[in-house]
């Protein structure tokens, strides 16, 4: 199992070119499938999730032609409507073929998913979506199986009113892709508001769709006969965005993000400048200067645009060595504190109870033996330390891999001493 080592204490300086996002990757690339034309993606992140995802593709008949972080989808032969348990089980987005299938093909049978254990993530949400758009489903043997009546016959979903009990990042993508081959009007309440959501919109536009109200909470979908081929880039990731500015801002330095965009992580950089750190903002550029021991800050999870989940633990990491003490309350997911007793490994002192951590800032982390447990507590444990002094292990990286691209050679241009351990 391939591990990082990390010697800390040295201050990060340059630039880094920020890749596609992951969250807006995954569900653009089963959009592939509403559609018997080519789908071109431009900025597509080289990520274990996305090769996972590309995988399940090419099981369901899709031919898929790469060059570099450009791909071309081709749906056009699709001739398995299956998604088994040995793909599903390690990437819960691949929960997203489900909506495009049944709109599409009439049928699906989907596995139900695994993917980081940081919580319960029901897909109630889908299934109950689906079942109001005239889906019949039933949970067997571990599987979703959803059969539009009249099925490859030319049955069709039909239009609904749907009203999300909780905010669902997956299950507006997977239901807006349902409704985009769907008769009628569907009109999706308490939708998820994520910039993610507005590119995955965008990119069915491109494709025919007809979409209003993607970014607010209220999304209406007219359904149309078919959709047809585009072509689209996907949006620069905010949260590996976040990440490296959040890294520079604990190890100190001067770093310039290039390809980023400022305007869909607002509520990060508040809190970055609440830090101490300097900010330069551009059309497609994020400068952030640290010459200091940050402050603490306060963070408090919700949905977007809120501070984001996927941010809690590198934040976590800054205030382990900040100046005073702050409080991180988790509203999203109720595993997700797992990386503090790793972190309590390298000095860091925090206590827990309930979805609150209060953490007490210490003047210097010190390297150990670490243990990632999912993909953004993996983060989290790298930038404590690059914040440490002297050698840090952080075990289990392969979470790491399935969100960010190329992360050791990225940090190692910024000037970070770090190496993967094979």
């Amino acid at each position: 199992m391939q591990k990082l080592a990390i010697q800390g204490g040295n201050r990060l300086n340059g630039e880094v070119r920020i890749s596609g996002a992951k969250n807006a990757a995954l569900p653009i690339l089963c959009a592939s499938l509403l559609s018997s034309d080519a789908l071109q993606l431009g900025n597509v992140p080289d990520l274990n999730d996305v090769a996972t995802m590309r995988k399940l593709l090419l099981q369901l008949g899709v031919k898929i032609e790469a060059s570099g972080s450009q791909l071309v989808l081709s749906a056009a032969h699709v001739g398995k409507l299956e998604a088994p348990y040995d793909m599903v089980k390690t990437m819960r987005a691949s929960i997203l073929v489900l909506g495009p299938l049944v709109a599409r093909f009439g049928e699906a049978r989907v596995s139900l998913p695994g993917g980081c254990a940081i919580g319960s993530r029901p897909v109630d949400l889908h299934i109950k979506g689906l079942q109001a758009m005239g889906a019949e489903i039933h949970i067997e043997h571990g599987y979703i199986h959803a059969q539009v009546p009249g099925g490859l016959a030319g049955g069709r979903l039909r239009g609904a009113r749907i009203l999300f009990d909780l905010v669902s990042v997956t299950g507006t993508e997977n239901l807006m892709m349902a409704a985009a081959l769907a008769d009628g009007v569907t009109v999706l309440e308490n939708a998820a508001r994520e910039p993610e959501v507005v590119d995955l919109a965008h990119c069915l536009i491109a494709m025919g769709a007809k979409i209003e109200g993607a970014g607010s909470d209220t999304i209406s979908i007219t359904g149309v006969e078919r959709l047809h081929g585009a072509n689209h880039r996907i949006m620069p990731d905010r949260i590996e965005s976040g990440t490296f500015l959040v890294a520079a801002a604990a190890a100190g330095g001067n770093i310039t993000l290039t390809g980023a965009r400022a305007g869909i992580m607002e509520n990060v950089l508040e809190k970055l400048q609440e830090a101490g750190a300097k900010l330069h903002l551009e059309d497609d550029r994020i400068n952030l200067q640290m010459n200091k021991r940050p402050l603490a800050v306060n963070v408090r999870t919700a949905p977007y645009p809120a501070f984001p989940t996927d941010m809690q633990a590198q934040f976590m990491a800054l205030n382990t060595i900040a100046e005073g003490s702050a409080m991180v309350v988790e509203t999203i997911f109720e595993n997700r504190f797992m990386h503090v007793q790793e972190l309590r490994r390298l000095g860091a002192q925090i206590e827990v109870e309930g979805n609150t951590a209060v953490i007490k800032g210490c003047a210097q982390l010190e390297g150990a033996t670490i243990m990632a447990t999912d993909l953004r507590a993996s983060a989290c444990l790298v930038i404590a330390g690059l914040a440490a002094q002297g050698e840090t292990i952080v075990d289990r990286i392969y979470h790491l891999d399935r969100g960010y691209e190329h992360i050791e050679a990225k940090l190692s241009a910024l000037g970070a001493q770090i190496r993967r351990l094979k």
